[in-house]
């Protein structure tokens, strides 16, 4: 911002050093797109957590996914919050990830060709860890 006096009567207009007033909204437009970038990228990595898995389809499902994500593949590899656990860690990592949430639901995403006895292995094990409620995930038939 340039300040200079203002122009007296019979002052050319180009030779007298008026006020000038800007704002320069550059640097402003820049920290902008820079936490809109970092926004973007957050979220995306937020959503995407764990492997990707074929869910089954249902005719009434619910968007409610709070609480502690259980993912088991077609390989039948579990996972808790989008970290690999065998099935012997199964209990103890399903317990301190459901005393660390703020909601004790256990949602279950499985793979289509997950075996029917592991499904329910990982619902009882939940149970016994102290979830109080369990969903299983599944997508809306077109």
């Amino acid at each position: 911002m340039a300040v200079g006096r203002l122009p007296e009567h019979g002052d050319d207009e180009l030779g007298g050093g008026g006020i000038v007033a800007e704002i320069n909204i550059t640097p402003l437009t820049d920290i902008f797109l820079v936490l809109l970038i970092i926004f973007m990228v957050t979220s995306s990595a937020m959503i995407e957590s764990g492997p990707s898995v074929q869910l089954p389809e249902s005719g009434a499902t619910s968007s409610e996914t709070k609480g502690v994500v259980v993912t088991v593949d077609e390989s039948e590899k579990i996972f808790i919050n989008g970290a690999e656990t065998d099935r012997g860690g199964l209990s103890q990592g399903l317990r301190e990830a459901i005393a660390t949430a703020e909601v004790k639901r256990v949602v279950l995403q499985g793979d289509r060709r997950v075996v029917l006895e592991e499904v329910v292995n990982i619902l009882d094990e939940a149970r016994s860890a102290g979830a109080t409620e369990v969903a299983i995930a599944a997508t809306r038939k077109p």
